[in-house]
């Protein structure tokens, strides 16, 4: 049976395959998410005649919600089962048209198809037979809007006369694609009523190649829009990136002259401000660039699937793009590139610096510890000298109380001569105190 949401084949007995067992073997819980990825989105079969109109809303995550309960409506209105709450991505038959919402990461597509025989494309557009109040809820900014009809084969191929009636006196771009089989024409303007154009000519196309013509060209123009974005904001930084990089170049040239310690505080102080600014522009611009990035390489991968042959006096797509679209995205790796260098550039500059910083205070530190060693030799010669001192002045006066001592036995009437017993103490008692102030000294060291 086929699943109403993704319209992928889902065999009998296979609702939940989660629960199911491979040879006794539990299952990855992610894995049949994983795989149907490959079957995500899949492209509608058309048949000439058909008319397509295409909404691409720019919008967060945070709709979602609001347009599942506004696709919920016009499925009631229409009696047509409504997609599961977790859908993506859904596809029905809404009475004269088909309706396909895709929700992407940062927009939603709603494309009409209406299947029936028209004489001037983009006269009836598809979108005219949905409802215009039920369209005006729709959440979101319209980023990409498009018309695109497909003629049958039995018509004749327009010249270039038709054509240029057709779209409005533009220059038109074209050429043959997908080996031959269809004629594609646009002109890559919005007219007057807000849309771009594009025209198919059937010439040998079968249903599925037809739904996935049709879905590349339509993912060109949504994808080429999302790509273009951020060129605004990148031609709106460049001569900002321009100063940064006149101002990187004297604070490096100043980095050679700097004379005080406060040359360097003002340098680095600079260069930090400078550094802040670089990685606030590339905070705020890093992601869109690089979505950017993603989004046109997915342009240039959807026009190499066309296969183009070239139309005599016609521009191909791959040509016009190359001319057109190639300088924006330039212009904007551009900007992306001068941040990161400017960041790189920085980054060396204030390293360079530091280094400076650094051997000069290593050179301080030195000049310190020099200073340390001449004052620890002095304070030694001083103490050395204190400690003849002390001897001395402590000798002195162990010798007198030696002087007291001979007196008082002289006094008590031992026969001793004190001048002569005086003389002979001073060296007893010298290498006393000597010997002593040594053995303190040494103490106190090895403590």
């Amino acid at each position: 049976m086929i699943d109403e949401v993704s319209g992928a084949v889902v065999e009998q007995g296979m609702l939940d395959p989660l629960q199911s067992r491979i040879v006794g073997v539990s299952e990855h819980a992610q894995r049949i998410k994983l795989h149907n990825e490959l079957h995500a989105r899949p492209h509608e079969l058309l048949k000439a005649p058909m008319q397509v109109s295409q909404l691409v809303l720019l919008s967060d995550n945070r709709v979602i919600d609001e347009e599942l309960r506004l696709i919920t409506q016009l499925c009631e209105r229409y009696s047509v089962s409504p997609p599961v709450q977790e859908a993506r991505h859904f596809s029905a038959q809404f009475g004269s048209f088909r309706f396909k919402w895709e929700r992407h990461t940062e927009f939603s597509m709603y494309t009409f198809f209406v299947k029936m025989p028209f004489e001037v494309p983009f006269a009836d557009p598809a979108i005219k037979h949905v409802p215009k109040e039920w369209l005006e809820t729709l959440p979101g900014e319209v980023l990409s809007a498009t018309h695109l009809a497909i003629e049958h084969k039995s018509r004749p191929q327009r010249n270039l006369e038709a054509l240029s009636t057709l779209f409005a006196s533009n220059t038109v771009i074209g050429a043959k694609v997908v080996a031959g089989s269809a004629i594609v024409w646009t002109d890559n303007k919005i007219h007057a009523d807000g849309f771009s154009r594009i025209l198919i000519h059937d010439v040998d196309l079968r249903r599925r190649q037809a739904g996935r013509l049709v879905q590349r060209l339509l993912e060109i123009e949504t994808y080429r829009m999302l790509a273009l974005i951020p060129l605004s904001t990148a031609r709106k930084y460049l001569p900002e990136l321009a100063i940064f990089d006149r101002q990187l170049a004297e604070l490096t040239d100043n980095n050679c002259n700097c004379q005080t310690h406060a040359d360097e505080q003002k340098l680095l102080n600079d260069l930090t401000r400078l550094a802040a600014e670089i990685e606030r522009i590339s905070a705020v611009t890093n992601q869109r660039f690089n979505a950017s990035a993603a989004y046109y390489n997915i342009v240039k991968m959807r026009i190499n699937e066309l296969r183009e042959q070239r139309i005599q006096g016609l521009q191909m797509f791959h040509e016009f793009m190359e001319q057109r679209l190639s300088p924006a995205m330039a212009t904007c790796d551009s900007v992306n590139c001068n941040l990161e260098l400017l960041s790189t550039r920085v980054a060396r500059a204030s390293a360079l610096l530091r280094t400076r910083v650094d051997i000069a205070m290593e050179g301080q530190t030195r000049d310190l510890l020099s200073s340390m060693d001449k004052r620890a030799k002095l304070q030694l010669r001083m103490q050395e000298t204190v400690e003849g001192l002390s001897v001395v002045v402590l000798s002195y006066y162990l010798l007198g109380m030696v002087a007291y001592a001979l007196k008082a036995l002289k006094s008590s009437g031992v026969s001793v001569n004190v001048e002569i017993s005086t003389g002979l103490a001073i060296p007893v008692v010298l290498g006393i105190v000597f010997v002593s102030v040594r053995r303190l000294r040494r103490l106190a060291s090895d403590d």
